[in-house]
């Protein structure tokens, strides 16, 4: 099949409008860089961060026509508001594109012990790092995007060997992986987008850590941003039994909010959420939303305009 790339660049406060737009009808979901998301090394904290791309892959179908018209009708409606350059459309072949981002994908170190590491590149790791091979495929969450790289700086403190682990919103499996990795006893990685699924599930099988991670279809309740349109033959299973010592989710600051009582009721008492997927002025309301639920923020990690919240149950 073809896809249509749909990519709009943005500021970071007005990505969060776009990207909910995006994941109306995206079957691959959206994914967030930045022009400098590509590097080996962390940027000094003094750098200056451009803009950010807000992008879409759209399956080219006897849809694709309907679905792009909606988007630009939804764009238009944002511009109104305010300023928003016109998107950028282009035609790619599975084949073309399942190139295009390697060009662009290099190691990238992140935290103190934590390397994400190309899938097709050689790398021999230090004996302390925790290495995670990805190949992303249309899977958001390669470990470029500043909320996963505080999701990951995140982990190396909280985990602790033997723990339980729900990944709500998994994508390419990064969070669900480096967990395992740094002690987990299981980790449950869930994903509404069966496309995030399959990728998840060959990352999860590539780092060897299969009998750790387990990759579901399915998202929590109260999750009225998950789009269901591209669930072909089923609804995504939803999880509504079960506790874990540590729930990590890195999607949209209303998603969170909205699934709130659902976090609340999997975390076990003493437990850790890791939330992100919200910029600065979001934060508020996510922590009002996440204490209105018994769970306390202890602490709040920011790179750029995003902001990673630390919080814990009684």
């Amino acid at each position: 099949m073809d896809w249509l790339e749909f990519s709009v660049e943005v500021d970071g406060e007005t990505a969060e409008a776009v990207a909910e737009l995006l994941n109306r009808y995206s079957p691959g979901g959206v994914a967030i860089e930045t022009r400098l998301d590509c590097f080996e090394d962390e940027l000094p904290a003094a750098a200056a961060f451009p803009k950010v791309v807000v992008k879409t892959y759209l399956p080219l179908d006897e849809t694709a026509d309907e679905v792009r018209r909606r988007l630009e009708e939804g764009l238009w409606h944002l511009r109104q508001i305010q300023p928003l350059p016109e998107p950028v459309v282009r035609v790619l072949a599975e084949e073309d594109w399942a190139e295009a981002w390697k060009k662009h994908y290099s190691r990238l170190r992140v935290g103190q012990r934590t390397v994400i590491v190309p899938a097709w590149e050689e790398y021999a790791p230090a004996p302390d790092e925790v290495v995670i091979r990805l190949e992303p495929g249309m899977a958001f969450g390669t470990g470029l995007h500043p909320t996963t790289r505080l999701c990951l700086q995140a982990l190396e403190r909280i985990v602790w060997p033997g723990c339980s682990v729900l990944d709500v919103g998994t994508g390419s499996g990064v969070l669900a992986i480096a967990a395992a990795k740094q002690g987990a006893r299981s980790v449950l990685a869930l994903d509404a987008d069966p496309v995030a699924v399959a990728a998840a599930g060959e990352n999860v099988a590539r780092n060897q850590v299969a009998e750790v991670v387990r990759v579901v279809h399915g998202t929590l309740p109260g999750g009225a941003e998950v789009n269901w349109l591209w669930t072909v033959d089923h609804a995504p299973e939803l999880v509504e039994s079960g506790q874990f010592d540590l729930v990590l989710i890195n999607i949209l600051a209303s998603a969170i909010i909205q699934m709130a009582p659902a976090l609340a009721a999997r975390l076990a008492p003493g437990g850790w959420l890791i939330g992100a997927g919200l910029i600065e002025s979001q934060a508020p309301e996510v922590v009002d939303s996440l204490a209105r639920q018994g769970l306390r923020v202890i602490e709040q990690i920011r790179e750029q305009d995003w902001v990673a919240l630390l919080a814990r149950r009684g």
